[in-house]
């Protein structure tokens, strides 16, 4: 039997409570909304073993097409957190993802008005990039990054 080959990474997930507020901060980013659903029945208690699933799921994707989350909103089974809302960067688990931008400071100065959080800041990696993360809705962490060469 052939060895199974991967062929892609199709999304994130993130579990978010305020569905509205995530998805106003990933298009500040610059992601494009691709489309929304209602999921629940049978068929999705048994895939992630929960019961009387009722989600509604916002799939985002960046501009190039090849990057996509997916964020889901439980309206039952209640969502659960089981740490901290605002999780240090060296917590366990998935921590951030990191998109790349043209402009670093003109889209920090932007997602910062729009109540998003620098956790630390914006710094200069050798000649290559800058860096900084952002805090956005539910304490979800963004990197991003500027190629420099």
């Amino acid at each position: 039997m052939a060895k199974s080959k991967l062929l892609r990474m199709d999304n994130v997930l993130i579990v978010v409570e305020d569905l509205e507020a995530a998805k106003a901060f990933f298009l500040e980013l610059g992601f494009e909304l691709e489309g929304e659903a209602k999921v629940e029945g049978p068929t999705v208690d048994r895939l992630i073993d929960l019961q009387k699933v009722s989600a509604t799921l916002v799939f985002m994707r960046t501009p190039d097409g090849h990057g996509r989350i997916e964020l889901d909103k439980f309206h039952t089974p209640d969502a659960i957190r089981t740490g901290p809302e605002k999780a240090a960067v060296n917590e366990l688990g998935i921590r951030r993802i990191m998109l790349a931008v043209d402009d670093i400071d003109e889209l920090v100065a932007r997602m910062l008005s729009h109540g998003a959080e620098l956790v630390g800041e914006v710094v200069q990696y050798e000649d290559s990039y800058r860096l900084a993360y952002l805090r956005g809705p539910e304490g979800i962490i963004v990197g991003i990054n500027e190629q420099l060469r």
